[in-house]
């Protein structure tokens, strides 16, 4: 049951990178920062509705045919699921009653590319939190309710993830109009004509069509690993959903935040045509990748057992769980420098309007993907499908910035070697340590005694903090480097 609620919430997670944070922002946040920058605020909002209005109808249409449709998505995203017939008609289920989150998200994306445009990050930033926040709720309190009603207890998940959508669109609208810029949106006919024929509108849409196609080979991969995972064994697919979470955790803090900061502020050196600082603004994003996901990457490598033991060993949660799920953590740590560069590298593309180069690369890096695969899943079974897109992420991480360079949209700044030698001697001392913590502790054994397991997972996290910092100053590294206003 868990397996089906996984593939039913990454239904409408894959339709909400087409129309929420995906292609819709990709294109839409560049167009909206040269408008403003071009036209004035007055330009910007006409622009907000006309675009508002398209995405509305889009989204309204968007949700009729994929509740009616939710048998179909389901088999092509899990056809696996069919050898349980209860596990598949709950993911129909569950899809049905989940399809509608992707109007919010996408409604949720426009507002914080607007707020985004106003470089106000603060209200965006934590709009996600109130989705997981209402996830545990209907965990902890719905699931044991929908128990006591006799109704399938996974339900109360689906439940919490519309109540999370419906927050976190709630918690925009008080900003948005605090700066005058609400969407006001039209479904009329005349009104919707004259969405299509405005200039920006166009703009956006043009932009799209590439931008599509980029996320669609993305999620189309995904589409296929979730596909192999459902015919692999039990759980395979919970196994990585389980490790996605703790991958996503410093992607989201790093490579999203990073990515959600520099488009507009790239697109707006783009329209002064101030090259200098459109390279340095590359150049800090890389950095502070390389300075921040390098440890993450280490801790995913070599740590991942305690994390998967004191986050999940729990109730029904058993020792394979963790070994199955430390493995899958492990193949996103592999690519995790990769992944989150991506998110830096890419806007460098998408704020010169190009969407069409990282298309292209997305096309070969699937491919590359997919043969990662065929080599790779009859030895290390599900393992492998993590361990495949982080190795197709370091290759499109790697061809995008050779690309920045190769037109002269990025100069490295000097002191790289330098700066790259002394994160080096900072991670491998961190990996010592972590080997060291990893063994000095049974973390599987310690599930009877939950509390001293989460008092030594906290006490490794500060000591390793801690002497990753000072191995970086020992080095002669200084923090404030990074400070920019």
């Amino acid at each position: 049951m868990t397996d089906a609620f996984n593939v039913a919430f990454r239904i409408p997670n894959l339709f909400r990178r087409f129309f929420a944070e995906g292609a819709f922002s990709q294109a839409f946040v560049p167009a909206l920062a040269a408008t403003r920058a071009e036209r004035g605020d007055e330009a910007t909002r006409q622009l907000v509705n006309h675009v508002a209005s398209i995405l509305s109808a889009a989204l309204l249409c968007l949700c009729v045919i994929g509740v009616a449709g939710a048998p179909v998505l389901v088999w092509l995203m899990a056809s696996g699921l069919k050898t349980d017939p209860r596990g598949f008609e709950a993911a129909v289920f569950m899809t049905r009653w989940m399809f509608p989150y992707i109007a919010f998200m996408s409604l949720v994306a426009l507002s914080a590319g607007i707020l985004n445009t106003w470089r106000r990050f603060a209200v965006p930033a934590a709009t996600p939190v109130l989705l997981n926040l209402a996830m545990i709720g209907a965990a902890w309190l719905g699931a044991p309710l929908f128990l006591r009603w006799g109704i399938e207890p996974i339900y109360a998940l689906a439940a919490g993830v519309m109540l999370g959508g419906v927050l976190q669109l709630g918690l925009q609208i008080p900003a948005l109009l605090k700066l005058g810029v609400l969407p006001r949106p039209t479904l009329a006919i005349g009104g919707l004509r004259r969405a299509v024929a405005d200039s920006g509108t166009r703009r956006v849409l043009s932009l799209m069509a590439p931008a599509l196609l980029g996320v669609g080979v993305a999620q189309l991969s995904l589409i296929v690993n979730t596909q192999i995972a459902s015919h692999l064994a039990a759980g395979s697919v919970s196994w990585i959903t389980y490790a996605d979470r703790l991958m996503e955790f410093p992607t989201a803090m790093l490579g999203v935040a990073l990515g959600v900061v520099l488009m507009p502020q790239l697109a707006a050196a783009r329209a002064a045509a101030d090259a200098v600082q459109y390279s340095d603004l590359l150049d800090w994003g890389l950095r502070l990748v390389v300075l921040l996901a390098a440890p993450c990457a280490v801790a995913l490598l070599t740590f991942a057992t305690p994390l998967v033991s004191t986050l999940f060993h729990y109730g029904a949660f058993t020792a394979r769980d963790v070994t199955q799920t430390a493995l899958a953590l492990k193949g996103w740590g592999a690519g995790l420098l990769g992944l989150i560069a991506i998110k830096v590298l890419a806007p460098g593309y998408f704020a010169q309007m190009d969407t069409r180069t990282p298309v292209k690369i997305a096309l070969v890096v699937l491919v590359l993907t997919q043969v990662f695969n065929w080599l790779l899943v009859p030895h290390l079974q599900h393992a492998a499908l993590t361990l495949s897109i982080g190795l197709g992420a370091l290759i499109n991480a790697a061809w995008l910035g050779v690309g920045l360079y190769r037109r002269g949209s990025y100069q490295p700044r000097p002191g790289w070697l330098v700066f790259s030698a002394q994160v080096f001697a900072a991670c491998a001392l961190l990996t010592v340590f972590l080997l060291w913590t990893a063994g000095k502790w049974d973390w599987v054994g310690l599930r009877g005694q939950p509390w001293q397991r989460i008092g030594l997972m906290a006490a490794v996290v500060v000591a390793a903090m801690a002497l990753y910092a000072g191995a970086l100053l020992a080095a002669g590294l200084r923090l404030r480097q990074f400070l920019r206003r």
